[in-house]
């Protein structure tokens, strides 16, 4: 009986309406000069600039870590791609020579962490805790690995860091308290309390971080366009895990993503909105 409300908990979540949680050397992109430090010009002149990026995605084989790498990957950029299990990624990840496939366990520790990210000059973190009876597998992977990833990011400079969170987490301190997802997320190990916990320690830490919040994760593709918020501010709705990639990598892409709280969701009757647009309506926390 207790395993199958379990279940049902977690199929519906990925539903509910209310909410759910859980070298290429040289790629081109198109920026404006006048952003460029010591240059004036018109804002229609553009200048083509070769950015070297390699990203280290922990969770890279998970449901939306996967299609984060595939969008990396899509838009140029290097990647190494932390997984648990080395045999598992290579038939679950594309094979791709700008991926370099590492072990990377965040609840081992920062140091061996730094040997995963190597020379990685971004840290995307897509990880989430296996349902299991263990209450304290939320602590163990969305607080204390996310916190083992901040040190080991402090330890080599790596100094922009994104986060897949989820909305809610401070539902507490929104009047969700009663929310349904909220309650059952909680009772599942405190995970909602987990997450929020490891954000304040991003967010103290002094590394450029993005926090990317989204609503309820589908499998399916798209089905709306983005709608993103301010922190505690989304209590409803959903997104397709790939929208949640695409968010995560233009993050990489826009400085108006910069130090700030986002909170997504996908609406069939919301405008499609420029990501310069999106990030740049959020206020930095």
């Amino acid at each position: 009986m207790a395993i199958s409300v379990f279940r049902h908990s977690f199929a519906h979540l990925r539903t509910l309406k209310s909410f759910s949680a859980t070298p290429l050397t040289k790629s081109h992109f198109s920026i404006s000069v006048s952003k460029m430090e010591g240059i004036e010009v018109t804002e229609k002149e553009e200048v083509k600039v070769n950015v070297t990026k390699k990203v280290f995605v922990a969770g890279a084989t998970g449901n939306t870590g996967k299609r984060i790498v595939e969008q990396l990957l899509a838009k140029g950029f290097a990647v190494r791609a932390g997984v648990l299990d080395l045999e598992k990624a290579k038939t679950n990840l594309s094979k791709d020579s700008n991926m370099q496939i590492v072990r990377a366990d965040v609840t081992e520790g920062p140091d061996k962490l730094v040997e995963a990210i190597g020379d990685a000059e971004v840290v995307i973190c897509a990880t989430g805790f296996r349902r299991s009876w263990d209450l304290f597998a939320p602590w163990k992977v969305d607080n204390f690995g996310t916190v083992n990833l901040v040190e080991a990011c402090r330890k080599i400079g790596v100094n922009r860091f994104i986060l897949i969170s989820s909305i809610l987490v401070n539902g507490a301190a929104m009047g969700q308290i009663l929310n349904p997802a909220y309650i059952i997320l909680n009772v599942l190990g405190l995970t909602l309390i987990a997450k929020l916990q490891a954000e304040q320690y991003i967010r103290k830490s002094g590394i450029n971080y993005t926090i990317i919040r989204p609503g309820g994760l589908r499998n399916d593709p798209p089905t709306g366009n983005i709608v993103m918020e301010p922190e505690d501010t989304l209590y409803e709705g959903s997104i397709s895990r790939d929208q949640v990639g695409e968010v995560a990598v233009e993050a990489l892409l826009h400085p108006e993503s910069y130090y700030k709280v986002v909170e997504i969701v996908s609406r069939v009757e919301a405008p499609k909105r420029a990501f310069e647009d999106l990030f740049g309506a959020i206020k930095q926390g």
